[in-house]
């Protein structure tokens, strides 16, 4: 009995990793000022296999869901693993402090995984702020 018991939760962590398997993942988020905005470098890794599955985008949104920015990818990157992409000059509303950057491919949609971002903060999990 204790052996099926094991076997199941096996087979369901295997299941469980296979499904996970080809969502994009967020690396690093690295955040600039520039002006009265900002600057996103987000750093993406995905098993990108050609134009039907490629992390396509990549956004920043609030607590609330709202879409601050957004940074549409045009082309697979399967040469290119992990890559990074620019989006700059965004005004970020007054009195927002959490962020959170979201990335998306074109089999899975929206990953799962999502940085947090404190702006009050300059470091944390997967992201850094740099200060002049």
């Amino acid at each position: 009995m204790y052996q099926r018991i094991g076997l199941v939760l096996f087979l369901s962590l295997v299941f469980a990793r296979i499904a996970a398997a080809g969502q994009v993942e967020i690396v690093n988020v690295m955040i600039e000022p520039s002006a009265n905005r900002w600057t996103f470098h987000v750093t993406l890794k995905h098993d990108d296999t050609g134009w039907d599955h490629y992390a396509d985008d990549w956004r920043i949104v609030d607590q609330k869901g709202n879409v601050i920015g957004d940074r549409k990818l045009w082309h697979p990157h399967p040469e290119e693993q992990p890559f990074t992409r620019t989006l700059a000059d965004v005004l970020i509303p007054k009195g927002t402090n959490i962020l959170f950057i979201e990335a998306h491919d074109k089999k899975h949609g929206w990953s799962k995984q999502r940085v947090r971002i404190d702006m009050r903060k300059s470091k944390g999990p997967h992201y850094e702020i740099r200060v002049p």
